[in-house]
């Protein structure tokens, strides 16, 4: 099984669009988490990451543990993502 993809997310946010576009055009699926519409969420992954921007990508591998691969536009990061 491969790692699950989130993509954490603010409504306004033209980074997370740019993100999420790249990762559509590797084809790869992702879940997507609006920190405006989830605070909750925003609150865990603030105290995960240490970061106060988006977007926030994580990988989730089998055992369900979640790890921090890609912070704000970093397409480096990302090409790990889409290889992961």
């Amino acid at each position: 099984m491969a790692n699950k993809i989130t993509v954490y997310t603010r409504t306004t946010c033209a980074y997370c669009a740019q993100v999420k576009r790249y990762l559509d055009m590797k084809q790869k699926t992702y879940d997507v988490i609006n920190l405006d519409e989830q605070p909750e969420a925003a609150a865990a992954i603030i105290a995960k990451s240490g970061a106060r921007t988006v977007p926030i990508v994580t990988l989730t591998n089998e055992s369900g543990e979640e790890s921090i691969a890609a912070i704000g536009w970093n397409p480096g990061a990302l090409a790990s993502v889409v290889a992961a």
